[in-house]
C-alpha cells in the first residue's frame, strides 16, 4: 500500500498504523513550515523530528487544566479506583513441592497437618518451626502484613476470601506447594481523600483532553492536505505519538 502526505511518500513500518504514519507525516511538515525544522530533514531523523513534533504540539496545541469542580466530579464517580488496598496479618506452613516430592504423600501430609491445628491451633508456631519449608517457618510462619498483590494469586485469593479469619480449612495449593494458613487480622481498605488523589486526577483527565485535542490539530491538517492511500479521520486514527 502506497501511502503520500502532499506528494510524500511514506515508508510504512510493520506493525505501524498508516493512519499513525500519515499523521507523523503531517506533523513533521508543520514543523517545516513554522520553522522548527528544516526542509531536509526526513522522517529517518526520528530523534530530531520527534523532538520538533513535540514542540509544536506543545505551541500549537492548547490543553485547559482541569477545573477542581471536574477533578471533584470524577473522583466522586470513580470512587473505587480511590481506594486503599485491603491489608491482613496472615502465617503459614508450607509443604513445598519439588521435583522428587511425591506429590499425593505430601498433600496428606499436610492435611494431617491441618486436622491437628483445628483440634490445637495454639500449636500454629511450634509446627510451622518443625516442618514448614519457608524461611518464615523460624518466626512461627508468620508473613507479616501483606497486600493484594504481594502473593501469588491462589495464595491471595484465599487470604482475601470475605469472611477469613483464623485458620483456614482448607489447604491451599500454589506453584510453591500446599499451604496451611492462618488470618491473623484483617483491615479493609479505606477511601483516600480528595486532596490526596487530586493531582492524579488532574492528570488523568488532563491526557484525555490532551488526545482529544491533538487528533482535532491533526483533522485540521488533514483537511488542508493532500493524502492517498489511508483515510485520515482523526475520529477514529489513533494518538500520535
Amino acid at each position: 500500500m502506497t501511502v503520500t502526505v502532499n506528494g510524500i511518500e511514506i515508508a510504512v513500518a510493520s506493525g505501524v498504523p498508516a493512519e499513525l504514519a500519515a499523521a507523523r507525516e503531517l506533523l513533521r511538515q508543520r514543523a517545516i513550515e513554522v520553522g522548527l525544522l528544516g526542509p531536509a530533514t526526513t522522517g529517518d531523523e526520528e530523534g530530531t523530528v520527534d523532538a520538533a513534533i513535540e514542540t509544536l504540539l506543545a505551541r500549537e496545541v492548547v490543553t485547559p487544566s482541569p477545573s477542581d469542580e471536574e477533578c471533584r466530579r470524577y473522583y466522586e464517580g470513580h470512587r473505587r479506583e480511590f481506594q486503599s488496598g485491603d491489608l491482613v496479618h496472615a502465617r503459614h506452613i508450607l509443604f513445598q513441592i519439588t521435583p522428587q516430592v511425591n506429590v499425593p504423600q505430601m498433600r496428606a501430609r499436610a492435611e494431617q497437618t491441618l486436622n491437628e491445628l483445628l483440634a490445637a491451633p495454639d500449636r500454629f508456631e511450634a509446627l510451622a518451626g518443625e516442618l514448614s519449608n519457608c524461611p518464615s517457618g523460624q518466626q512461627g510462619g508468620n508473613l507479616g502484613q501483606i497486600g493484594q498483590g504481594d502473593t501469588v494469586p491462589e495464595f491471595e485469593k484465599a487470604v482475601f476470601k470475605f469472611g477469613a479469619s483464623g485458620i483456614l480449612r482448607d489447604i491451599i495449593k500454589t506453584r510453591y506447594g500446599f499451604h496451611i494458613v492462618a488470618v491473623d487480622q484483617s483491615i479493609p481498605g479505606k477511601l483516600l481523600p480528595f486532596e490526596v488523589v487530586r493531582e492524579r486526577i488532574a492528570e488523568r483527565l488532563r491526557t484525555r483532553v490532551e488526545e482529544k485535542a491533538i487528533r482535532q490539530y491533526v483533522s485540521v491538517l488533514a483537511a488542508r492536505a493532500e493524502i492517498t492511500g489511508v483515510d485520515l479521520d482523526a475520529a477514529s486514527s489513533p494518538l500520535v505519538q
